[in-house]
């Protein structure tokens, strides 16, 4: 998944700052765990052709014997797999079948180059904002229809909703939300060398020096998937800087040559310029990408690679592919505080119709029902901004709790920056932010030199 989940119409700068966001995610069940939408929820009678809905079931689909989809997203692996389920159920309910479509970042190329050719997937999951307004300025989005929008309206906050317009038309069905604010730790390391989980970053680096003085290296990062990196620093920042300068820096409306920037590179390099902190070193975490960076934090026995892996709560499907159980082995706390407050930051998939065909906008109105959210949901790393989704669907108390948070902090959130910037500078492998970190991961004592080629690819993609 490119996490992700993508300026950027419909992002939520200038809502009330993330304190609240915060607020909710340690009272929805400490994530230290150690162990209103408008509508009125009525639907429309089933029209010709439609399907009542059965029992267990809260939407009505439409018959579509004999009709193909294709839906393309970037998830690969168990996301992949997961997500599949999803659209066997949409296939039982309308007699469709769909086809899935493995996408590569940026997906703005990969959906320019088939329609290009006359083969537009009929829907696709856009990891970005950014992606989004691309697609609507490419006009090759079509506007959700009516049933869609009715369960937008019945089971989305407003600013779920506002994310998937541009220009006040709604394009897309936020289906997957993303926590990217989590650090998941190995139960047995932690323990083994007496180590807490951190609340602040000082705290985090003091942790960090004793893991590895006990012989297991901190940290696994994914330093070959440069939007890890990303997420890296939009913590630090938004944390630091606090949420006027993480709005401005989003919209360019500050450079990456100010202060803050150089405060936040200068933070992020007291841990990436750790050799002994890092699994593998820096060159060993420039190798690894990030499914790897998941699943040897939680294997090797009492001799893991690290000990701690940062990323959001989809990290759950990875751990999956291990043995270690989540909630007992793999545990989870918020990214520490490096500023007043600790951060959060959201990221999210946006289904999007690209073909005016009944079939594609019945899949969107499934994916902007509680039905399609609590099939993944069951399968673990996946949390839906749906807030009809049942808790229980989650399928353990981890899951459970992140989902509640997201959903308790309504409209108070802050959408990953990278997701909110030009694909060109924020989302494409090998090119803009995504390999200037990877340079400075390479490089931690080079900020300046970071900042400045920061600044001269965001200026080129921002056109400012």
């Amino acid at each position: 998944m490119r996490r992700h989940g993508t300026s950027r119409t419909g992002n939520p700068r200038g809502r009330a700052q993330h304190a609240a966001t915060w607020t909710a995610l340690t009272a929805a069940g400490a994530l230290v765990l150690g162990a209103c939408g408008g509508g009125d929820g009525k639907e429309a009678p089933p029209q010709g052709g439609e399907a009542s809905a059965p029992t267990g079931q809260t939407v009505r689909l439409p018959k579509l014997p004999g009709e193909k989809l294709e839906v393309a997203a970037v998830w690969t692996g168990p996301e992949q797999a997961n997500f599949t389920k999803v659209l066997k159920e949409f296939e039982k309910r309308t007699g469709a079948t769909v086809t899935f479509v493995p996408a590569q970042d940026p997906i703005v190329t990969f959906l320019g180059t088939k329609i290009a050719g006359g083969q537009p997937p009929d829907v696709a999951l856009l990891p970005q904002v950014g992606a989004l307004t691309a697609a609507v300025q490419n006009k090759w989005a079509q506007p959700v229809g009516p049933e869609a929008k009715a369960q937008l309206d019945k089971n989305y906050s407003d600013g779920w909703k506002k994310l998937g317009a541009v220009d006040g038309t709604q394009y897309g069905v936020y289906y997957k939300a993303a926590n990217k604010s989590l650090v998941w730790y190995n139960a047995k390391a932690f323990q083994a060398a007496g180590v807490q989980p951190p609340k602040t970053w000082k705290d985090l680096l003091t942790a960090a020096d004793t893991l590895s003085a006990s012989g297991t290296p901190a940290v696994s990062v994914a330093g070959a998937d440069g939007w890890t990196l990303t997420d890296w620093f939009e913590n630090v920042y938004l944390s630091q800087a606090g949420p006027q300068k993480y709005d401005q820096l989003a919209k360019h409306e500050i450079k990456w040559t100010d202060d803050s920037v150089k405060q936040a590179l200068t933070t992020l390099g007291e841990l990436f310029g750790r050799k002994d902190f890092l699994a593998g070193g820096a060159s060993g975490a420039l190798a690894t990408e990030f499914p790897k960076s998941v699943t040897q934090t939680f294997t090797g026995g009492e001799r893991p690679a690290a000990a701690m892996v940062f990323e959001g709560d989809f990290v759950a499907v990875n751990i999956g592919q291990t043995e270690a159980k989540v909630g007992e082995d793999a545990l989870v706390f918020p990214f520490p505080a490096v500023g007043a407050k600790a951060p959060v930051v959201s990221g999210g998939d946006v289904a999007v119709a690209l073909k005016p065909s009944k079939g594609a906008q019945a899949l969107l109105t499934f994916l902007a029902s509680p039905d399609a959210a609590e099939i993944q949901a069951r399968e673990g790393g996946f949390v839906s901004p749906n807030k009809s989704v049942d808790p229980k669907a989650y399928p353990n108390d981890i899951q459970r709790d992140i989902a509640k948070a997201l959903i308790a902090a309504g409209d108070d959130f802050r959408f990953d920056m990278s997701d909110q910037a030009p694909a060109a500078f924020g989302g494409t492998p090998g090119a803009g932010e995504w390999k200037a970190l990877q340079d400075f991961l390479a490089n931690p004592s080079d900020v300046a030199g970071t900042q400045a080629r920061l600044e001269a690819d965001a200026a080129k993609a921002y056109g400012n």
